[in-house]
């Protein structure tokens, strides 16, 4: 299918801001700012699993999911990258990039499901979404 059909879960729609367009992905910042937390979405209506993109766009998915994690890593504190392609709920293929701090609201468990959201604030969600589109579009 083409990226014209694609369009985005509403579910992400809502629970999300946009942070930046990557060559494959959507790059979305959860909107709870106990985590640093990137979803990625790629633009191909229909896919719900991993191996339902070409194996190019697997090789694209993974370097774009690497490049998120070095963007949370460089503008959030990062004990451990949690990266996850659950899609239990919503079946439209995204890849959660979760920066983990020891001690963080859902310590040691998984941040799916711990408590309930805690929405940034404006200018908070506005300056990380900066920081984090320069980390994104730094080259290295």
């Amino acid at each position: 299918m083409s990226e014209t059909a694609f369009t985005l879960d509403p579910r992400l729609q809502g629970d999300t801001r946009p942070v930046i367009s990557l060559p494959l992905c959507n790059v979305l910042l959860m909107n709870d700012a106990r985590f640093p937390w990137l979803i990625l979405v790629p633009r191909q209506a229909g896919k719900s699993e991993i191996a339902d993109l070409s194996e190019a766009d697997q090789a694209r998915l993974w370097q774009e999911v690497n490049k998120a994690g070095a963007a949370l890593r460089a503008t959030a504190r990062c004990d451990k990258l949690n990266i996850g392609a659950l899609g239990n709920i919503v079946r439209q293929l995204h890849v959660h990039v979760v920066a983990r701090c020891d001690g963080d609201a859902a310590w040691p468990g998984p941040v799916w499901g711990c408590g309930h959201a805690l929405p940034y604030d404006d200018a908070e969600r506005r300056g990380h979404i900066e920081n984090l589109r320069a980390a994104l579009t730094a080259t290295h």
